[in-house]
C-alpha cells in the first residue's frame, strides 16, 4: 500500500527553482532515503511535504488524501458559521446603544416588560430603519473578517494539519527544549492528541496519567528510560538526537521524516541509530530520511532517491544507486 505519493513537486523562490519535477512514492513499512550534494533541495522537499512551504507545482498525497488541497464540507461550514457570528457580534457592538434605546422605547410605548419573543422582531425593525451602509455593510464586513480569520486557523497547508494526517519530523539542528526534563519533552509531543483542555478534572488527570505512561514506553523504546528526569541539555549529543526522534514518535505517526539524524555522530552512535530506525520500521511506521552518512543510507534503505540542483536524477535500490553514473558524477564530478 502506498503511504506517501509525491508527484511533479516544485517550488520557486524569487524566480529561482529550488525544486522542480520531483516525483517518488513511499510504501507502508518502507525506509526511503533522500540523498544528494549540499543545496540539492532535500530539506526544501521535507518542508513542502510537512506544510512549511506551499509548492508552486505538483501535489502530495498521504494515504490517497491530499491534506493541502481541499477544505472539505465540515471545515467550509465552520468557516461560514464563524463569519456569521463575527458579523452579528460586530454589528451589535457598533450599534449596541441604538439597539438598546429602540428596545426601551418599544417597551415604554406599549408599557410592557422585556419579552424575549419580541427581541428578534424588534431587532429586525431596527435593521429596516437603518441604511444599507449602516447595517448590511457592517454585517458583510464582519462576515469577511470572521471567515478570513477562521480560514487562517483551518489553513490546510499548515504543519499542524499535516501532522494530523500522520506525519512527524525532526530537523537538521536539534530542537529540543533544553531546560525541560526528557520526559516533559516527550509529553510536549503528545499535546495535540490530548482531548481534554481543562486541568484538574477527573478526565484530564486520567489522560495525563495515560500520556505519562505512553511517554515512558517511548523512552524505553529509544533507550532513554533511565534519563527521563534529567534536563534535556544534560544528554549526550547522540542521545539528544534520540530524544528528538522519540518526541516525533509521540505524535503517533504513520510516517516519520528524519533530517540528517546521523549528523555529528561517531561510528558507534551511527550504528545504534541504524538499529533504532529499523526498530521504528518494524513497528509499522514508515521512514523517510535525508542523510549524508553513506553507511547509514546503504545499510537501512529499501529505496534511495537522489536529488541534484533541485531535480531527481536517480531512484532505486542501494545497489542500483552505487552503480549509477549520474550519481557518481554528482558527488565526484565528471
Amino acid at each position: 500500500m502506498t503511504l506517501l505519493e509525491v508527484e511533479n513537486l516544485g517550488i520557486k523562490f524569487g524566480g529561482l527553482a529550488a525544486l522542480q519535477g520531483a516525483s517518488f512514492s513511499l510504501k507502508a513499512k518502507e525506509i526511503v532515503a533522500i540523498i544528494g550534494p549540499n543545496g540539492a533541495g532535500k530539506t526544501t522537499l521535507f518542508n513542502i511535504i510537512t506544510g512549511v512551504y506551499e509548492p508552486t507545482s505538483g501535489f502530495i498525497k498521504i494515504d490517497d488524501i491530499s491534506p493541502c488541497e481541499q477544505l472539505g464540507l465540515k471545515k467550509t461550514c465552520s468557516i461560514l458559521i464563524a463569519g456569521l457570528l463575527t458579523a452579528v457580534m460586530l454589528f451589535v457592538t457598533l450599534n449596541v446603544e441604538s439597539i438598546w434605546q429602540a428596545e426601551i422605547t418599544s417597551n415604554y410605548i406599549y408599557q410592557q416588560g422585556f419579552q424575549w419573543q419580541n427581541l428578534i422582531p424588534n431587532f429586525s425593525n431596527f435593521l429596516n430603519a437603518l441604511s444599507w451602509r449602516d447595517s448590511y455593510g457592517i454585517l458583510l464586513a464582519g462576515l469577511i473578517l470572521g471567515s478570513s480569520a477562521n480560514w487562517i486557523i483551518w489553513n490546510p497547508s499548515c504543519p499542524e494539519v499535516v501532522m494530523k494526517h500522520g506525519l512527524a519530523r525532526t530537523f537538521q539542528n536539534i530542537r529540543i527544549f533544553a531546560k525541560m526534563s526528557v520526559l516533559d519533552n516527550i509529553l510536549v509531543g503528545m499535546h495535540c492528541s490530548l482531548r481534554s483542555r481543562l486541568s484538574n478534572t477527573i478526565k484530564s488527570k486520567k489522560l495525563e496519567a495515560q500520556a505519562k505512561n505512553k511517554a515512558e514506553q517511548i523512552l524505553k523504546f529509544v533507550g532513554l528510560e533511565k534519563s527521563k528526569d534529567l534536563n534535556a541539555d544534560k544528554l549526550s549529543y547522540g542521545h539528544q538526537r534520540r530524544l528528538e526522534i522519540a518526541r516525533a514518535l509521540a505524535t503517533n505517526p504513520k510516517l516519520i521524516l528524519l533530517d540528517e539524524p546521523a549528523a555529528g555522530m561517531n561510528p558507534s552512535e551511527a550504528e545504534e541509530l541504524m538499529n533504532l530506525i529499523k526498530k521504528i520500521r518494524d513497528t509499522g511506521v514508515s521512514v523517510l530520511l535525508i542523510e549524508h552518512h553513506m553507511k547509514v543510507v546503504m545499510g537501512i534503505s529499501d529505496k534511495i532517491v537522489v536529488l541534484n540542483y533541485g531535480e531527481k536524477i536517480a531512484e532505486g535500490t542501494p545497489e542500483e544507486i552505487k552503480q549509477n553514473k549520474d550519481v557518481i558524477k554528482a558527488y565526484l564530478g565528471a
